[in-house]
């Protein structure tokens, strides 16, 4: 008798926090408009597909239980689908195709998701561009079963194509249009290609702070992430709380998030941060973690 009452209980007081944080549940409007945009990188300048003009797309900032609708407005000339990672039995379009000159209104309901997602156009060309961060935060009432950050850092992995001038090496063979392929962190290709346009993600911290890193894989690729001297702790994956684990480098699969609390307890100065696949060593790009205050 007494379980049954206590399971009654705790029953009742789920329900009171379900309606408690519905209550306190905000609705967010985003506008995206699908555009091309000239970007200059690696020496090259190419047309690609953006989103509100920027590479990666605006991060989408909500809490628990809130609803979002994000009106997507495709100018730019071929049709494209948005679809939201991690988020099931929404009514939010994912197959919906948008034809150019077109819009459409995605709703997007945050019942139980919390952590880190993300969204990319369903289609592998344009995906390399066409994606970004979505935040889901802990509602209003609601506390870090972890203890609570400074502040967060979104990392998004990309890739990043262009094209390069090739002289083939067989006699009498005239210069050529080749292609290849940088990795990104953010839209940062790093300053190792030699190109002064280039430039290098960096990310400040204070001494002893504590941050939580979003780390999204945008790319169809398994990535190895880390940053020189610092361990990372595992808090988050998918859109839901895990189990916390320890690790120096976190391996991503293709298209994986993970959420990671980050301490900044190392002597001041700089460190690197890298991004590499993990099937090739030799390909790599490194951004910069700075501290930004003394110690006492």
């Amino acid at each position: 008798m007494g379980s049954q009452k206590q399971g009654l209980m705790w029953l009742t007081g789920l329900v009171f926090l379900n309606i408690l944080v519905l209550s306190m549940a905000d609705v967010h409007h985003y506008e995206f408009f699908l555009q091309e945009s000239n970007f200059t990188k690696l020496c090259s300048t190419k047309n690609i597909l953006t989103v509100n003009g920027s590479f990666p797309g605006p991060e989408i900032r909500a809490r628990r239980g809130d609803t979002v609708f994000v009106n997507v407005h495709n100018q730019g000339n071929t049709a494209v689908s948005i679809m939201w990672e991690g988020i099931e039995d929404s009514n939010n379009g994912s197959n919906q195709l948008i034809q150019p000159g077109r819009n459409f209104n995605y709703e997007i309901e945050l019942d139980d998701k919390i952590g880190t997602l993300w969204w990319h156009a369903t289609s592998a060309w344009a995906r390399a561009t066409v994606h970004g961060a979505f935040i889901v935060l802990p509602a209003a009432n609601e506390d870090y079963p972890f203890p609570t950050p400074d502040s967060d850092k979104t990392i998004i992995i990309g890739i990043y194509i262009y094209i390069y001038m090739e002289e083939l090496t067989e006699a009498n063979q005239s210069i050529a249009l080749g292609q290849s392929d940088v990795y990104t962190i953010d839209d940062h290709t790093g300053e190792t290609n030699g190109c002064s346009n280039d430039t290098m993600f960096e990310y400040q911290v204070d001494y002893q702070g504590l941050y939580i890193v979003r780390i999204i894989n945008a790319v169809n690729e398994t990535m190895v992430f880390g940053i020189a001297s610092h361990s990372l702790t595992i808090v988050g994956q998918r859109g839901a709380y895990s189990r916390r684990s320890f690790t120096n480098s976190l391996t991503l699969a293709p298209y994986q998030v993970i959420d990671a609390l980050l301490c900044a307890n190392q002597n001041l100065g700089h460190y690197y941060i890298t991004a590499r696949p993990s099937s090739d060593t030799t390909r790599s790009t490194a951004g910069i973690l700075r501290y930004t205050t003394t110690s006492t």
